[in-house]
């Protein structure tokens, strides 16, 4: 079994996302929940990028660009949604992020009607 990236942070990252869902509960805009977790991510002491810009290249051109929800301590991105479920497409766009972006790992937070699941996705 391969070792668990960045165990620590991550660690806390989930913590907060947990720690928000159980304050706010369901049935909030997407904004609201990133407002409370950018609030929580730096009040826990971390390093908090937001709304990066990433350009994809292919054959030293410009294709298209991402814009990630958070990097977290310059390692980890993590993405919010709401949603019902964590769909492929959400993970898909995680791992996209990382690829442009030369990470190795993805929290995608989605806050359902039921709790705030949790996905980690590695590149």
């Amino acid at each position: 079994m391969a070792e668990l990236l960045y165990p620590e942070l991550s660690y806390k990252i989930v913590g907060v996302l947990y720690d928000v869902y159980n304050e706010l509960g369901f049935g909030y805009q997407e904004k609201y929940y990133y407002r409370a977790i950018k609030n929580r991510l730096l009040k826990e002491g971390l390093v908090v990028k937001e709304q990066l810009f990433a350009n994809l290249v292919s054959d030293q051109k410009s294709i298209g660009r991402y814009f990630l929800d958070f990097l977290i301590n310059d390692c980890i991105v993590l993405e919010l949604k709401v949603a019902n479920e964590a769909y492929p497409r959400h993970v898909k766009q995680v791992l996209g992020y990382l690829k442009a972006n030369h990470l190795k790992l993805g929290i995608l937070g989605v806050f359902s009607k039921e709790s705030v699941i949790i996905k980690r996705v590695v590149n």
